[in-house]
Formats: structure tokens, C-alpha cells, sequence
């Protein structure tokens, strides 16, 4: 977790390339049947350094499968305090997003309602929030039909 940490850092400076090459090295170490944990948060964090919604499609389909492989004692070992049903809403808002610029709406409506169920499993304070307003965003671009990236979306521009 500590190397993700690193990784992403170098993202936040704007070093994206860096970051997704540096993840992309994690992923092949931690292979296909490595931890879950470490699957889902690097793939979590490659769908958002791509600007290409199909691309960012297939690590955030990886993340949720790696989600769902996930048990809450190793979340516990990892971090206490951690709730794994609190990974949900950004796992499903994402996917809702690629589907919404991908042009597949029905998807991306089915994303956005799994979202939805698992809001009250967020946080308050300003990460919750940030959620709940990305959500009614991507629901509200759905409903629009739009396929535009958002100006709230998270990783680098296109």
C-alpha cells in the first residue's frame, strides 16, 4: 500500500505517466490471484489516470470484481475503521461515468442505482459529499444523454 501511495503521489504532481507505469508494475507483481485489497485500490487508481472511458472501463471493472473478493478482516488488518460496504458508491459511480461516456446509459443506470443504495454507507464530511454530488452529476449527464467528461471527474485531463 505504501508503493500505491508513492505511485499516486507522483500523479498528484502531474507526473500521470509516471503514476499509471509505476501502478501498472504493482498490478503484474500483485498478479490476478494477489491480494484483493491491493487489486481493488490499484485498479481503482488506474481507471483514473485514463482519459479513455473504455480503458478506465476495464480497471474499474477489475476493481469492483477485486471488491467483491474482499473480506472485512483483511480490510481490518489493513486499516481499522474501515467499512468495505463504504467502497461501493465510488466503485459503482465510476463505472456509471464510463458506461455515461461510453454511450451505454442503460448500464450507466444501473451503476448509478447501485450508487444509490450504498450512500448511506458513506461518510459525512467532505468525502461523502464529494460523492453524493458526483453521483447526481453522472445521474443527472444520464439522464441528458450526455457522453461529455465531466469537469469534476477525477485523473487528468483529455
Amino acid at each position: 500500500m505504501d508503493a500505491i501511495g508513492r505511485a499516486l503521489a507522483e500523479g498528484h504532481r502531474g507526473d500521470t505517466d509516471s503514476a499509471r507505469r509505476a501502478l501498472l508494475g504493482l498490478w503484474t507483481r500483485t498478479g490476478a490471484g494477489g491480494d484483493p485489497l491491493h487489486r481493488c485500490t490499484l485498479a481503482h487508481h488506474l481507471a483514473d489516470l485514463h482519459t479513455d472511458p473504455a480503458q478506465a472501463l476495464a480497471w474499474d471493472i477489475r476493481a469492483l470484481d477485486a471488491a467483491d473478493a474482499v473480506t472485512e478482516q483483511r480490510l481490518q488488518e489493513h486499516h481499522a475503521g474501515l467499512r468495505l460496504r463504504g467502497f461501493y458508491p465510488s466503485l459503482h459511480l465510476n463505472l456509471a461515468d464510463d458506461y455515461r461516456r461510453l454511450g451505454s446509459f442503460d448500464a450507466a443506470a444501473a451503476h448509478i442505482a447501485a450508487a444509490r443504495e450504498h450512500v448511506p454507507d458513506l461518510p459525512e464530511g467532505p468525502y461523502g459529499e464529494l460523492l453524493r454530488t458526483a453521483i447526481d452529476e453522472v445521474a443527472e449527464a444520464v439522464a441528458r444523454r450526455s457522453t461529455a467528461r465531466r469537469a469534476s471527474a477525477p485523473g487528468p485531463s483529455a
